[in-house]
């Protein structure tokens, strides 16, 4: 399969692995990468040190392509910049930030650049920064989100209409028949979350991950809106979230119910109920805990096989 995400990323198949924190580490990256698709670590929950041992450990267990995603409101923000640079890194994602902060230093070293967006509005700004691709994530993914609430389907004709460079579809995307259904909107490949949570090698919580294989449909919801717009798994601390708004809790209360370190408990220590577990709608269609490299696999099956039945129409 080529086009131009293969092209850009250098690999077999126009699949990303999203950068999840908590859940992308080097093991998910290096599985993903090895199976055919660009596998991400997700520097969102890692100190430079950390993300510098990922990368090593990544570097080692594969040779094929793969990237970082560094959220962009990191508190150390240059020192991750500049620890990828210095390590060779060939692909970065940046999220949840203004993409003109960083894209030229990290193109004048070399590396390609996409650029993480929930809104055309943004997908503007990211394309005018001059970066390489856009991300464009409709508001059914899991963890940190867009306030407009844009859906998938909505969102990526709105932006293809738009912009001429390489465009990822992201939210809501488990399966090779989503993967067709973004791609005929005009998106030129796919970025998965929620699936690769339950996957084997993703460094989540196996309490975490047998959660997401029970949950249905509706069991998340977008939420902390005031703060930074997150859809969670409901669970007892969602449930105090939605107890604090009952009684009209402003910003300094739920900033304060939120504390630190919420999404570690949940998803990386496995406390299911005052942990932060995030996770997208699409996790009432994700029933088993598989390899990374067979969930690329049967996705890759299905757009295939999906293909030849819509051909029959």
């Amino acid at each position: 399969m080529h086009n131009r995400i293969t092209e850009l990323f250098g690999t077999k198949y126009p699949l990303v692995q999203a950068g999840m924190v908590w859940a992308s580490g080097w093991r998910l990256a290096s599985a993903v990468a090895n199976a055919g698709g660009l596998g991400l670590l997700g520097a969102g929950s890692m100190y430079p040190e950390v993300l510098r041992e990922h990368i090593l450990k990544c570097q080692a267990a594969t040779d094929k392509p793969f990237g970082v995603n560094i959220p962009m409101l990191y508190p150390e923000i240059d020192v991750l910049m500049h620890l990828v640079s210095e390590m060779g890194v060939k692909v970065v994602f940046t999220s949840a930030g203004n993409p003109h902060t960083w894209t030229s230093f990290l193109k004048d070293q070399g590396i390609t650049v996409v650029h993480v967006v929930s809104s055309l509005k943004f997908a503007l700004k990211a394309r005018d920064a001059g970066v390489d691709a856009i991300v464009a994530e409709g508001f059914e993914a899991g963890g940190h989100n867009g306030r407009d609430e844009s859906t998938t389907f909505t969102l990526i004709p709105v932006v293809r209409e738009k912009i001429s460079i390489p465009l990822i579809a992201a939210g809501g995307i488990a399966s090779g028949r989503a993967m067709l259904a973004a791609m005929v909107l005009g998106a030129d490949g796919v970025q998965l979350g929620s699936r690769f949570v339950a996957s084997d090698e993703a460094s989540s919580h196996p309490a975490f991950k047998q959660k997401v294989v029970e949950a249905g449909e509706g069991d998340t919801q977008l939420t902390l809106k005031e703060l930074a717009p997150v859809r969670l798994l409901k669970n007892k601390f969602y449930r105090d979230i939605e107890m604090a708004y009952s009684r009209g809790a402003g910003v300094d209360e739920l900033r304060r119910l939120l504390g630190r370190s919420r999404a570690k408990k949940g998803m990386f220590e496995g406390d299911l109920e005052e942990g932060e577990l995030e996770i997208g709608q699409v996790v009432a269609t994700i029933h088993d805990i598989k390899p990374a490299a067979q969930i690329v696999a049967d996705v890759i099956r299905e757009f295939e096989e999906a293909k030849r039945l819509v051909s029959k129409l």
